[in-house]
């Protein structure tokens, strides 16, 4: 399937604002009547809720680590009806982990290559003037075969600090595609994991509008929508349904879930049955499978262990039908939760895990397993990618190990996840089967 032209927003680094220039992009860019198609490269399950919002449809995360060539088709051709794509990168261009003994591998630059998107590189120059050139001709050499559309740049602090800029931009032949001033208001609230979820964001859709009309006014949209291009023709297929009934807890302690998972359910026929454990409501009794995604359950600790429609509706599906949950979910599942004041709060009790925020431990990178049991829709012996980042520390994880973890290298983690009975959980986010 032909692909719509794109392009994919990056930096040099984390914090640059590429973000709220990606929001401000989707929006004016569908305000101006195309459609817009983003993608999200990597493993990040915040981003693609706020492109969502920006776009008016969907966003997927394209991640050239965890995902096969078949699933990255599949997810490509979720584009199909587009204008234009418009793809976010990860931290820095060019970051990435290193399993084949080289840098680079699942970078923001690996996606831009794979799909033949032209990078705008989104550059901070406060500080700084005609150094920021050396900076972008950097980027643009590191890889020559990388296309290059030219640079954005971010909190220039006078019309004298854009001269300047623009002075060094020529020089080295880099094109300007737009110059943002500085302005405190433009940022996204943040938490321990980065962004609040985009449903917490108290006027997400008045500060996307700001963001739109920010862009519009210091963007070459013409120059944007002229620089993306099309890449290869490209097919696959989606990741196929554990069962036929899922509920899914939906709320604000449980909602990262990658967005090509519960398309590919869902294309596939699978029914999705939301519940919020949040407001004490039950999974549907008829259901075939209760999923538990990450979230932030460390927030809602209190409530979720009183409220008991949920947790009596939990543990009397698990008697005879399957329960999973990844992260948060997972948490959820255990025997215990202790905040960050050293609370203690009683889960569901399907599993022993006890794990606590009172002794904070950061936990962050890719993770490939290898079950040792099956897990709704995978048996035993599959080879699974993902991602974990969470800052609980195991206190106890006395069950049977549901697979054998590692990180993106193969060195072995101690988070095996867990199984009993019909209950199974990891702390690592499901992002493909590896041999799909």
């Amino acid at each position: 399937m032909a692909t719509a032209p794109g392009l994919l927003i990056s930096a040099p680094s984390s914090g640059t604002g590429k973000t709220t220039v990606m929001l401000g992009l989707l929006r004016a860019l569908a305000e101006d009547g195309l459609t817009v198609q983003p993608f999200k490269s990597g493993p990040d399950y915040i981003d693609p809720a706020f492109h969502r919002a920006a776009a008016r449809r969907p966003a997927f995360n394209i991640d050239t680590w965890a995902m096969p060539k078949s699933l990255i088709g599949g997810i490509s051709e979720q584009s199909q009806g587009a204008d234009i794509i418009v793809a976010e990168g990860s931290m820095g261009l060019y970051d990435g982990v290193a399993t084949r003994g080289e840098t680079g591998f699942g970078s923001s630059a690996e996606t831009a290559l794979k799909m033949g998107w032209p990078v705008v590189l989104v550059i901070d120059v406060g500080g700084q003037a005609q150094s920021a050139a050396a900076t972008a001709l950097g980027f643009k050499a590191y890889n020559p075969n990388l296309p290059f559309a030219g640079v954005i740049l971010n909190r220039c602090a006078s019309a004298r600090h854009e001269r300047l800029a623009r002075l060094g931009m020529d020089q080295a032949g880099i094109s300007v595609l737009g110059v943002l001033p500085r302005r405190g208001d433009l940022t996204l609230p943040e938490r321990h994991l980065g962004l609040i979820q985009a449903v917490e964001h108290p006027d997400l859709e008045q500060a996307i509008q700001g963001y739109a009309a920010f862009l519009r006014a210091h963007v070459d949209l013409n120059a944007i929508k002229a620089a993306a291009r099309a890449g290869p023709t490209t097919t696959g297929a989606l990741p196929k349904p554990p069962a036929q009934r899922i509920a899914l807890a939906q709320d604000a302690a449980f909602s990262f879930t990658y967005p090509h998972i519960l398309t590919g359910w869902r294309n596939a026929g699978a029914e999705i049955l939301p519940f919020s454990p949040l407001a004490d409501t039950p999974p549907a009794t008829d259901a075939d499978l209760v999923w538990l995604p990450g979230g932030y359950p460390e927030l809602h600790a209190g409530r979720l262990a009183a409220n008991t429609a949920y947790l009596n509706g939990l543990r009397r599906h698990a008697r005879s039908k399957p329960v999973h949950g990844e992260c948060g979910g997972y948490m959820a599942l255990g025997e215990a939760l202790i905040d960050k004041e050293g609370t203690r709060h009683q889960m569901a009790g399907l599993l022993g895990l006890v794990t606590s925020y009172e002794k904070r431990k950061f936990h962050l990178g890719y993770r490939q397993a290898t079950l040792q049991a099956p897990m709704p829709g995978f048996g035993q012996g599959a080879r699974l990618r993902g991602h974990e980042f969470h800052y609980s520390t195991i206190l106890e994880e006395p069950d049977a190990p549901l697979a054998l973890v590692g990180d993106a290298d193969g060195n072995p983690v101690p988070e095996t996840g867990s199984i009993r009975g019909h209950t199974t959980g990891t702390f690592f986010h499901l992002i493909a089967e590896a041999s799909a």
